[in-house]
């Protein structure tokens, strides 16, 4: 029995390009380049058309940007995985494609094994960066991303603690000497900063950041 094969469509504004990773991939068992676009608007409507598996997408692309063509096919695709390929390592341009659904990220001066390796990775539903870049992602992350629990204050996470431990306002209100009208107020700036909309879910965040066990 037949194992299904790997469908790819390959974007690139370069036919020498294409034709390129066309040799590299077409010559894989389980491969099939199912069709190619040569700008971002191209890559949309062929993903749509064709539902491949993996699209190859290099980040700077005429008349439609891989990023903006990475966002619209993860909208309207779900099981199309994008790989984007850039020349660039700076970490604005794989945190946007990233952001806008890629779920891999590879140098175009990578080897040819690495090609092979990012789309086999996408396929099977994993992730795939760059070695060269996977360090930078990961400070930029840090850098960028916020942790939730920041955005509350003191007080804030105190009133969830206690939520989480199961108090009613009432006994909240007695614990720290405040109205039980400011706890109430207190809960809901908690639930729209974290956008949470029952105690449950306070719960299972409170827990899940280590402000409660």
């Amino acid at each position: 029995m037949h194992s299904k094969k790997t469908r790819i469509l390959l974007a690139d504004d370069h036919a020498v390009v294409r034709q390129g990773f066309r040799m590299i991939l077409a010559g894989q068992p389980g491969f099939e380049i199912v069709g190619e676009a040569s700008n971002g608007r191209e890559a949309v409507e062929l993903a749509e058309k064709l539902h491949p598996d993996v699209v190859v997408m290099d980040v700077a692309m005429p008349e439609l940007n891989g990023i903006e063509a990475t966002r619209r096919i993860a909208q309207t695709s779900q099981r199309t995985r994008v790989l984007a390929l850039s020349m660039h390592k700076d970490a604005v341009y794989v945190r946007e494609i990233l952001k806008a659904g890629a779920r891999g990220y590879l140098l175009k001066d990578a080897f040819d094994r690495d090609l092979v390796a990012a789309v086999k990775a996408l396929a099977r539903g994993e992730s795939y960066l760059s070695p060269a870049i996977s360090d930078l992602v990961l400070s930029d992350y840090r850098k960028h991303v916020t942790d939730p629990v920041d955005l509350l204050t003191s007080r804030e996470r105190e009133v969830l603690q206690m939520i989480a431990e199961g108090k009613t306002n009432k006994e909240i209100a007695n614990a720290l000497q405040l109205s039980v009208y400011t706890i109430d107020a207190h809960r809901g700036r908690i639930m729209e900063k974290l956008n949470l909309h029952s105690t449950p879910e306070l719960v299972r965040f409170a827990v899940r950041n280590g402000l409660a066990t």
